[in-house]
């Protein structure tokens, strides 16, 4: 079945789809209506995706410039489970990058989102430079991204050799497992304890030349 996605203001959000959206993640990150509404304040935009007028997963972010660079940060986003999972994370991405084109044509797009498993790293699949990268020392350029990055989502405490942040406590990030699990990126989340509120930084570079195939929506 064809996964259909749409894309509002956070601001529009009503109470049925916040509910909708926490029914999907009741089994798994457990975020609740009152966590998602806390959520849709803090993003500008929020895709939904759909298989036959069920959710499949929604994904909070918002298009800005971080030091005059195009970027686009992801916040909390989540994907149900299932043979479906990676065809719905590669809907919501789809949807972000013509959104991104719209905004920036003709610009690099940074994409960063926040991560607690390797399985997340599937939302960034085919962008240029992503980081962190198993058996790769960051440079000084990387570090300095990664800082802003922990700044621009308020990160408590950073490293910026591992891209490894201490949130407030709270569980805010891209949730997802992709359809044929594969780990690549696993040996980036080692040292992220995930009790202390540990989370991965992760991002890539959306080249202006791949963002011109997302021209149609």
């Amino acid at each position: 079945m064809k996964i259909e996605v749409t894309t509002k203001d956070c601001a529009a959000l009503d109470d049925v789809e916040l509910s909708d959206m926490a029914d999907l993640t009741a089994e798994t990150v457990g975020w609740e209506v009152g966590r998602l509404g806390k959520e849709a304040d803090e993003w500008v935009l929020v895709s939904q995706a759909a298989e036959s007028g069920k959710l499949t997963g929604f994904m909070f972010a918002t298009l800005e410039r971080i030091g005059g660079t195009p970027a686009m940060v992801i916040g909390l986003a989540s994907v149900t489970r299932g043979r479906s999972s990676s065809t719905t994370m590669r809907a919501l991405m789809h949807e972000q990058y013509h959104r991104a084109l719209m905004a920036f044509p003709d610009e690099d797009v940074l994409v960063s989102v926040r991560l607690l498993r390797p399985g997340g790293l599937e939302a960034l699949a085919k962008l240029h430079d992503v980081r962190p990268c198993p058996g790769t020392r960051v440079n000084g350029e990387e570090r300095a991204w990664g800082r802003r990055l922990g700044k621009r989502y308020g990160a408590v405490k950073f490293d910026d050799r591992t891209m490894i942040a201490r949130g407030d406590g709270e569980e805010l990030f891209v949730d997802h497992e992709p359809s044929s699990p594969t780990e690549p990126g696993a040996a980036c989340f080692e040292n992220c304890d995930r009790n202390a509120g540990d989370y991965v930084i992760a991002w890539g570079w959306a080249m202006a030349e791949f963002l011109e195939k997302f021209a149609a929506e």
